[in-house]
Parts: C-alpha cells; structure tokens; sequence
C-alpha cells in the first residue's frame, strides 16, 4: 500500500481517494453502456445489423468519398434499381455500398440484384462468391438502403482502423481526462 501512495505522490495525486477513483470508474461503465445501448436501439429502430456504417473507398464517387458516415435502414418494400445499398457478401467481413444496377425475378420467385460502384468501370459480379455459383445477390444479402450521410466525419474512423495503436493513445486519453477531471 506504501509503495501505490508513493508512486500517487510522485503522480501529484498524495490526495488520492479510492471512492473518488471507484466513481470515475462507474461513470466510465455508464459511458459504455450507454453507447452500447444506443448502437442497440438503432439496430431495433433500422432493423438492421449495422445502422451506421462508414465508406471506406473511392467506389461511390461522386455520391459517397471515402470517410463519409451513412445511415441504413432495411426496407419492407422491393429494392428499385438505382437505390444505394448496403450488402455482405458471404465469408466476407466488411460491408459493401453500391448502387443496384439491375434487378429480376428467378424462376424460383426471387427478387436478385446486381449491383456496381458509381465509380466503378464493372458490375460487382467479381465481388460474389462465384465459387459456388453466386451471380447475383438476393434481399436475404442486403442490410439495407442508405437513407441519410454526414460527409467525411468517419475519417477518424478509418483512421483508428489503419493504425491500431492509436486506438489505445485514444482509450488512454479518455481514461486519464476522465480520471483527472473535476467534477
């Protein structure tokens, strides 16, 4: 115990109160949770998987730039052609948003879609699993369709994502404002 109040004391903080700490933890827990809870509302309010997502390339120019944050909401109602969506191939983990270039129905019944980048030269028939025989994409693929944008705000996003350790520089900065912070 001597040896905590001793690195406090070299710290500035030999006024240092576990209940104090204890409490800045708990507001750290409620800031969590509640944005956990908030990502868990709009996945019910949009009834998709991903409400929010962020363009991570040049493949919907002019439309969407790389960084911009778009909002998804599933649609009861068939996709149309030329309506921008958001769809997951399968075995692959990060979403696609392009734009629905033709669409028909299968013998079977079935609305499929092919889609494109706006700024693209070719259809995304290279993007589908063509292995096992996938030409088109199917409502079951689609998340849905982007109904609203904020331009280039999720650059911080990318950003994070393209250099790991920052994500934890960012995390210790919250911790220690937090923690240092008067009330």
């Amino acid at each position: 115990m001597k040896l905590v109040q001793k690195l406090l004391g070299m710290m500035g903080m030999s006024d240092f109160e576990p209940s104090i700490a204890l409490r800045k933890m708990i507001q750290i827990a409620y800031l969590l949770s509640f944005a956990l809870f908030l990502w868990n509302s709009l996945r019910i309010i949009t009834d998709t998987e991903g409400p929010v997502v962020v363009v991570l390339s040049g493949s919907m120019r002019p439309a969407f730039h790389r960084g911009d944050i778009l909002f998804v909401k599933n649609q009861k109602d068939p996709y149309q052609v030329g309506d921008i969506v958001v769809f997951k191939i399968p075995g692959k983990e990060i979403p696609i948003v392009h734009r629905i270039l033709t669409s028909h129905m299968t013998d079977e019944g079935k609305q499929v879609f092919l889609t494109k980048g706006d700024n693209n030269t070719v259809a995304d028939r290279g993007l589908y699993d063509y292995k096992n025989g996938q030409r088109w994409i199917e409502k079951k693929d689609i998340d849905g369709k982007i109904y609203a944008n904020f331009p280039y705000l999720g650059m911080f996003t990318i950003w994070i994502s393209e250099k790991p350790y920052y994500k934890f520089l960012v995390v210790g900065f919250v911790v220690i404002v937090t923690f240092f912070s008067n009330e």
